[in-house]
């Protein structure tokens, strides 16, 4: 009796590890500590998690823990993981997202919001979602600055020749080529090597990518282009979510949603700071004439227009909800 009892118990408990694994909610995202990325996705944990009370846990796990961002979206679709947080990336899912690639759109976050509402929800997220994918929550990457170890970049000229670490995508890769530089797309995760060996020249991301990542120790300059403003995607594999209880789902899109105004904080004290430790590492700083950049861009405008069906008339919207 005493051995069917125990091993009743025993059962039970195994029972019971296994429910409480099957609650894990995995949030994988490439973001190294004290990141943007990283800061962001804890908030949300913790906020999500003091809600769910138990029902279901959200466990983060940055630095590329769960891949770089092409796998976290493959493990999205696999259900592998559940919650990723991709930029750049989802233009090679869908490239109407590369609207956000279109140098010196996005004016402030105010315009993003203007943005975000009358354009990605009801003109870009719908192509996410022939592709397996559901966004709940659009948070921000950032406004992204050019890094390198051969000289100050005051036009795009001054990029000629210079090899150049992009994200993968294929329209940022465009971009820097019509300004004349050689670029590589490449995992995130393997920038500072890159960098720190002479493979890659230089590269490009926001203040809190660049450092988090500590690209300040081998890079000299920095060179404030603001080329283009990313937004992240707090992003679910469609699959995985449907099988996840309603009252899970609401509570995790919910939070996401509300978690924007954090991040939105976030970012914006931090860039005066992180500017300032950057130049303290030892890194130059200088401001490029914008306006020749802008002009450089034309071409990529024009190229997306023609290739990315209806991408024009999402770009002329996105446009006038500036002025």
């Amino acid at each position: 009796m005493k051995t069917r009892n125990l091993l009743g118990a025993l059962c039970a408990a195994l029972f019971a590890s296994t429910a409480y694994a099957q609650t894990e909610i995995k949030f994988g995202h490439v973001g190294e500590p004290g990141s943007l990325f990283a800061q962001s996705a804890e908030e949300f944990a913790k906020r999500a998690n003091a809600k769910l009370a138990g029902k279901a846990t959200v466990v983060v796990f940055g630095s590329s823990q769960l891949g770089g961002d092409k796998e976290l979206v493959q493990k999205l679709k696999l259900g592998t993981v559940d919650i990723a947080l991709p930029s750049t990336v989802m233009t090679s899912e869908a490239d109407i997202f590369g609207v956000f690639e279109m140098p010196y759109l996005v004016k402030d976050r105010k315009h993003m919001g203007r943005i975000e509402k009358e354009v990605f929800w009801p003109m870009i997220h719908p192509a996410a979602e022939k592709k397996g994918l559901k966004v709940i929550a659009v948070w921000e990457n950032g406004y992204r600055h050019i890094t390198n170890n051969k000289r100050p970049i005051n036009t795009p000229e001054d990029l000629k020749g210079i090899k150049l670490r992009t994200p993968e995508g294929k329209w940022r890769v465009k971009m820097f080529q019509a300004y004349g530089a050689n670029p590589s797309p490449m995992k995130f995760s393997e920038v500072f090597t890159a960098l720190q060996t002479g493979v890659m020249d230089g590269q490009e991301n926001p203040f809190t990518q660049i450092y988090s990542a500590k690209f300040q120790e081998v890079q000299k300059y920095i060179s404030l282009t603001g080329h283009v403003y990313t937004p992240a995607y707090v992003t679910a594999g469609a699959k995985k979510w449907a099988t996840l209880p309603a009252d899970v789902r609401k509570i995790l899109e919910d939070t996401a949603k509300e978690t924007q105004a954090f991040v939105y904080k976030t970012a914006e004290k931090a860039e005066d700071e992180l500017l300032a430790k950057i130049k303290a590492a030892g890194v130059q700083s200088n401001t490029p004439d914008k306006d020749s950049f802008v002009t450089a861009s034309k071409p990529v405008y024009e190229e997306f227009a023609t290739e990315v069906s209806g991408s024009k008339a999402i770009i002329d919207r996105a446009i006038a909800l500036g002025k």
